[in-house]
């Protein structure tokens, strides 16, 4: 498998996709955005929502803009045939991980993935890639969710990913990492991940990496 899994900041994207992809310049990149879903124009969060689909417009030829709470379990397939990796942004985990069930896409995904499609996920992205959701409750909202029946992730990586774990982000303060890594660390492998940091796997293994823009 080749993963991606991002905090933030994205500095190790364009090597990933160099190493990946035959033609990284001219790749075709799905963008999943149900971990925020469609929001208004004038909302305060479009400044980051655009700055973080425009990091991956400014290294590829084509994104192909994904709502999976919207489609179809075909349409999601016919999706993933056409794109060369599959990016998975940041928002709600929960909310995010919901889409992916009631669409069917969570099985497409993941066999896709191990069948050898590039995934890239940026905290809530990275974190659905694990086995179990259960220690992001501190940082997202699981009721956003209501018909998500599980924490189950997609259990592509044995390790929950902790992003954010330098608490510099105002929303996540080193209290709550803290308490994260204490309350969770005897029931999961978790893996933090700094802001500047990325955890990559493929055939070389799994490991941290920099990351910084």
């Amino acid at each position: 498998m080749k993963l991606l899994l991002l905090s933030m900041q994205a500095g190790a994207l364009w090597g990933f996709l160099r190493n990946h992809l035959e033609h990284p310049g001219k790749a075709r990149i799905g963008f999943v955005h149900d971990a925020i879903g469609r929001v208004p124009e004038h909302d305060t969060m479009q400044a980051w929502i655009y700055e973080e689909r425009q990091r991956v417009v400014d290294l590829v030829e084509t994104v192909d803009d994904l709502f999976l709470a919207e489609m179809t379990p075909d349409e999601v397939a016919e999706a993933l045939d056409r794109i060369d990796a599959l990016y998975v942004r940041g928002g709600n985990t929960f909310l995010l991980r919901e889409a992916m069930r009631v669409s069917g896409a969570d099985k497409l995904i993941v066999e896709r993935v191990k069948a050898g499609l590039p995934y890239i996920g940026l905290s809530a992205g990275s974190i659905v890639a694990g086995p179990s959701l259960e220690p992001a409750v501190p940082m997202d909202d699981p009721d956003e969710a209501p018909n998500l029946p599980s924490y189950r992730g997609l259990g592509l990586i044995d390790s929950v990913i902790v992003p954010h774990a330098d608490g510099q982000l105002p929303p996540y303060p080193p209290e709550m990492i803290s308490s994260i890594l204490t309350t969770y660390s005897d029931r999961y492998q978790l893996q933090p991940v700094e802001d500047d940091q990325a955890y990559v796997v493929d055939d070389r293994g799994e490991r941290l990496i920099s990351s910084a823009d």
